[in-house]
């Protein structure tokens, strides 16, 4: 897939092939960016989390995010000291808001679950800030 920037004011089709791992140590397939139809002002990318799996805890500097889940079930903690919880399941909505620390779980021990990522940052993971330390705090999801 050639992921140059387009530098003019065309429509695009993505075929959603190369994925890559992020910051976040989750697998995403490569959608809308800056790096692959030159967007500006947004993102939007395929997340598969894999059973059991979680993601880091981090936030997403001055951007805010919108997912949908797409498959299965998904559960967060967020905010200061991650702790708050939420959970989604196929067909939901989550609205995370700018500079929000959250870290995503996938509830299922046997199937992955899949979601469209949508952010304001057009380089995806330029914002992305590892927030390590908060990691020890979490605790156990409710299930």
């Amino acid at each position: 897939m050639d992921t140059r920037p387009v530098e003019d004011d065309r429509c695009h089709v993505i075929r959603s092939a190369l994925m890559y791992e992020g910051k976040q140590h989750l697998q995403f397939f490569a959608g809308i960016s800056a790096e692959t139809v030159g967007a500006r002002n947004i993102c939007m990318h395929l997340q598969t989390i894999p059973p059991s799996g979680s993601g880091r805890a981090h936030k997403h500097d001055h951007h805010e995010t919108a997912i949908y889940v797409i498959k299965g079930a998904v559960g967060a903690w967020y905010g200061e000291n991650l702790a708050d919880y939420l959970e989604a399941r196929q067909g939901e909505f989550i609205y995370i808001p700018a500079s929000t620390p959250h870290m995503p779980v996938n509830l299922s021990d046997s199937e992955p679950a899949e979601v469209v990522l949508a952010r304001t940052d057009p380089r995806e993971q330029e914002s992305t800030v590892l927030l390590p330390h908060l990691e020890e705090h979490r605790p156990g999801p409710s299930r």
